[in-house]
């Protein structure tokens, strides 16, 4: 079992006079006629903007429009997303569409703090706005660090959520870095979340994290690929991003086996640095995935083909 087939999508290049940087965590909608890749763009190196680009259903390769202004804008002063707002989990509801997202706030002691919004759009995914100015998933009394990353399936009344939440900050080299690890949350309306404190992938050091899940359920179970890194030398070096995979039957207790993720850094190119950031969806043509390669996504986002 493998990804293969993997090829670069899109990078920015200044569209819209402010897409300067990154294409980071592909987040899509399968809708008839295409794939809308929501994805985290920079108008500069501290600011994470979200906007979609439009690829044809039966070669993701193929651009059909780059939507050239900010889905939202930053948050008010004081709120979880003043400082930025990535996608992480886009479904439809209905005649709704809820995309999930992942709000910056600027820490003290800390570089940054995380929390999970929520946005709704009633024109097909192509614009939206803030359900509420404040986080749907955040930081709990047993969960004290940030919430962010999340990905969210609906499956008939119950509502599934894996997320990344913060267990502490690692005193690197030059500054301390965050340590995160995937949770579950589950809720009956995909508004009020219910968060147990229920670890869903443990690191495999003390100093891993792991971040940004991405599951399928297909014949009985559920299968998650996810990003994971190390604390030390991660931007560039030995600790960069790789992807993961797990199984579960339940949603909560995965298994573990990174062996059957199917995909490794490429050896030249785009994704020869890192793998991140994977989003698997069931096309017409069968499971594919979008995902970042090199420095986080700086240079774009590609596709993959699953093939057992």
């Amino acid at each position: 079992m493998a990804w293969i087939n993997r090829r670069f999508v899109w990078g920015p290049s200044g569209e819209g006079g402010w897409m300067h940087s990154h294409a980071q965590v592909p987040t899509v909608l399968v809708k008839e006629d295409r794939y809308r890749v929501y994805i985290a763009t920079r108008p500069k190196q501290t600011l994470s903007l979200t906007t979609y680009v439009d690829v044809a259903l039966d070669d993701p390769t193929r651009v059909l429009r780059v939507h050239d202004q900010p889905l939202l804008q930053p948050g008010k002063p004081g709120t979880f997303d003043e400082f930025g707002v990535m996608p992480s989990s886009v479904i439809a509801v209905g005649d709704l569409v809820y995309l999930y997202t992942t709000g910056w706030m600027r820490g003290h002691t800390v570089p940054y703090l995380n929390a999970v919004g929520l946005a709704v759009s009633r024109d097909g995914g192509h614009s939206f706005e803030r359900m509420f100015e404040g986080p749907v998933v955040d930081r709990t009394a047993r969960e004290p660090f940030s919430a962010m990353s999340p990905f969210v399936m609906r499956q008939g009344a119950a509502w599934h959520m894996w997320y990344s939440s913060g267990t502490g900050w690692f005193q690197g080299p030059e500054k301390v870095e965050p340590v995160y690890l995937i949770k579950y949350a589950s809720s009956d309306d995909g508004i009020a979340w219910r968060q147990p404190n229920i670890t869903c992938i443990p690191g495999k050091t003390p100093e891993e994290a792991n971040t940004r899940p991405a599951v399928v359920f297909d014949r009985g179970a559920y299968h998650m690929w996810f990003s994971y890194r190390g604390s030390r030398d991660f931007r560039g070096g030995a600790g960069s991003y790789r992807i993961g995979y797990a199984r579960s039957t339940d949603a909560k207790a995965w298994t573990r086996d990174d062996s059957k993720a199917g995909i490794e850094a490429a050896a030249t190119g785009w994704d020869s640095g890192s793998v991140a950031y994977p989003y698997v969806v069931e096309g017409p043509k069968g499971r594919v995935m979008f995902y970042n390669g090199t420095d986080f996504g700086r240079g774009g986002f590609g596709v993959a083909t699953w093939t057992e």
